[in-house]
This record gives structure tokens, C-alpha cells and sequence, in this order.
């Protein structure tokens, strides 16, 4: 099948080694000094071992690959100890990938009796307001996805400003969408850029005035988005062409929200330039849990 996989450049690798221990899958290896692909159904993809690379040797293309298999990966990383499985999870997790997840944990359950740990320490692990549907022995009807699970709000404290007053627009371009902008449009030269998930500016009520206002906004979703590595491309290229200032990224609380944070963080890395990034992070009901330069 066509997908995503690492791809490294022997030129660039020096074999120091620092990608082996950031795929928690198992699919790289040094060997004949060089970091090597040692199985392709192992590999998922996802490119956590891209930004621990000093050499920008390792990228992501797209081709025909022999295709992923999470049961074949957790079998052989159970010998590996607790920290490693755990490691696993929560890269699955971070990354939105539930249907994997799912499929790991299914395998856990199953073969529970030869765990080296315990089902409530995975419980843990995932934390979560809907932890018991996600490890849980029937699964979750909204597929695994804590950000799926429906919640209701009580939304009686809100009020507009006043009963007359139309709250102007902070937005000063377009397009905002990761797939239709330009990153050579001349408002983003030496802008602040705010790279907001698609959710965060209707969950957050002061959008516009606390993060919109005095920055160039584009939005993505990393969990349903395709084509992802152009995001990376274009932001490599906000970076070192339109000389963007400083990052903002605002996403939700949900995890799989945490790709668009690593998407940022492998762009950084292979840019030219140095960058500041702030990662602000806000609840389902619209408070901001986090704010960090990171």
C-alpha cells in the first residue's frame, strides 16, 4: 500500500544514535554505523524520531510499504518492559491514532496474565475523563477518542458585552486554512504567527482579543487534516523565508490536538532558523490550562 513511512539519508547520518531510543516501535536500528529501517510494518509513520535527529537526516515520504502492524509491534515490544509498552501507548495516543491504540489494547487485555504490569496502571496512563470507556472490556462507542466522548455544558454565564455592541474582527488576512495559505503572502513577513487548532476559537470566548489581535492566524486540525507533511513544509518556510517572529500554537485539551504541537516542533527543528514558540493549551469548556514557551 502507498503510505507514510521514514525515510533516512545515509549521507547525512553519522549513526549517533539519539532517533533509536524516540521509536518506541522498534523499527530503527544502528547498524554498519548508520541509523537503518530494520521493518517496515513496524514503522507507523509518524515521524517521532524525526526532531531528536542533530543531522536532519531522517524526513517522511510517501510510498508503497508493507503495511503497519500494531499487533505485530506490541507482541514484540512486550520483552521490553513496561516502560517501553508505556511509551508506545502514549505515542499512539498523542497522535490521535485510536484505531491502533485500540487494537494494542485489545492485545493487552487478551494476554493480560503475561503483562508485566497491571491493566489499572494502563488506566492511569491513559487519564482521562473517559479512561474506563477507552481500556474498559467492551471499548468506547465514540471509537477510543477521549475528544469524541459527548459532554454538555452549562453555558448560563454567558453575555454578550453589551445587548447593542458588535465585537469587531481581529483577523487581517485570507485564507487561515494550513492547505490554502501562501507562505510567501507578504503579511506574514516578520509577523507573529498564531497557529490555532480548528476547535480552540470556538471553545475559547475570547478568541479574537487574546489571541487573534496583533498576530497572523492559520488553523488546522491534526487529527482529521490530510496531507499533513505540507503543513510542515509551509511552516519550515514561514520560519526561513517569511522570517515569522515568534509561534503561538493554541490547541484543545483533547490529546489526538497534541499533533499539531509536534508538528510545530519537527518544523522548528528543521528550519534554519531559531524561532520562539509559545504552546497554549485550552479546556473543552474554554479555559486556558497552559500557557508555556516551550
Amino acid at each position: 500500500m502507498i503510505r507514510e513511512i521514514v525515510k533516512i539519508d545515509e549521507d547525512l547520518c553519522d549513526g549517533c544514535g539519539d532517533c533509536i531510543p524516540n521509536c518506541v516501535e522498534g523499527a530503527l536500528q544502528i547498524i554498519d554505523g548508520k541509523a537503518r529501517l530494520i521493518s517496515e510494518l513496524m514503522c507507523d509513520g509518524l515521524g517521532a524520531c524525526l526532531g531528536h535527529c542533530p543531522q536532519d537526516a531522517i524526513t517522511i515520504e510517501k510510498r508503497e510499504a508493507e503495511d503497519y502492524d500494531e499487533v505485530a509491534v506490541i507482541s514484540q515490544m512486550i520483552s521490553s518492559g513496561k516502560a517501553t509498552v508505556f511509551a508506545h501507548l502514549k505515542h499512539l495516543q498523542e497522535h490521535g491514532e485510536n484505531e491502533y491504540l485500540q487494537q494494542a489494547l485489545t492485545y493487552i487485555r487478551a494476554n493480560r496474565e503475561s503483562m508485566p504490569f497491571e491493566i489499572s496502571e494502563v488506566h492511569e496512563l491513559l487519564h482521562s475523563e473517559n479512561k474506563e470507556a477507552i481500556v474498559g472490556s467492551g471499548g468506547c462507542a465514540t471509537g477510543g477518542c477521549p475528544g469524541s466522548a459527548s459532554v454538555a455544558f452549562d453555558a448560563s454565564g454567558f453575555k454578550m458585552a453589551t445587548p447593542i455592541e458588535q465585537v469587531p474582527s481581529a483577523l487581517t488576512h485570507w485564507p487561515i486554512q494550513m492547505h490554502l495559505i501562501n507562505p510567501a503572502a507578504s503579511y506574514f513577513n516578520s509577523a507573529d504567527l498564531l497557529i490555532a487548532a480548528d476547535c480552540a476559537g470556538f471553545s475559547y470566548g475570547n478568541f479574537h482579543e487574546d489571541f487573534i489581535k496583533g498576530r497572523k492566524m492559520v488553523i488546522a486540525c491534526p487529527k482529521l487534516d490530510q496531507g499533513q507533511d505540507v503543513y510542515i513544509q509551509k511552516l519550515v518556510l514561514l520560519i526561513n523565508e517569511a522570517k515569522v517572529n515568534t509561534i503561538t500554537v493554541v490547541i484543545m485539551e483533547v490529546p489526538c490536538c497534541g499533533g499539531l504541537s509536534q508538528m510545530v516542533g519537527v518544523a522548528t527543528q528543521m528550519a534554519s532558523r531559531k524561532v520562539p514558540v509559545k504552546e497554549v493549551i485550552i479546556s473543552t469548556r474554554g479555559e486556558v490550562l497552559r500557557e508555556e514557551w516551550v
